[in-house]
């Protein structure tokens, strides 16, 4: 394989995981947003228990989300292979 090919994988790579950090961070924010925001959400949020738990799953998935993207990162740019398979 040729070597500008393999670069090119790469960075292709890291931004799929960059976008994907961006996107974990993203839910997360909207996870506690939802979650502690007195003014907007709560009176709906603490009325309904299914939404309640749903800013709760939010968040828990942002959070996973943002670590498998920082992790993709440091493995495309590191070209390290269990980084990138976590």
């Amino acid at each position: 394989v040729p070597m500008g090919v393999l670069t090119c994988m790469k960075y292709l790579m890291f931004i799929f995981n960059v976008l994907v950090f961006a996107g974990g961070t993203c839910l997360a924010g909207m996870g506690v947003w939802v979650a502690v925001d007195p003014a907007g959400f709560q009176d709906i949020v603490a009325s309904r228990a299914v939404l309640r738990a749903g800013a709760w799953l939010l968040l828990a998935v942002g959070i996973a989300l943002s670590l498998l993207g920082f992790l993709g990162c440091c493995g495309a740019l590191r070209r390290s292979r269990p980084l990138l398979l976590l």
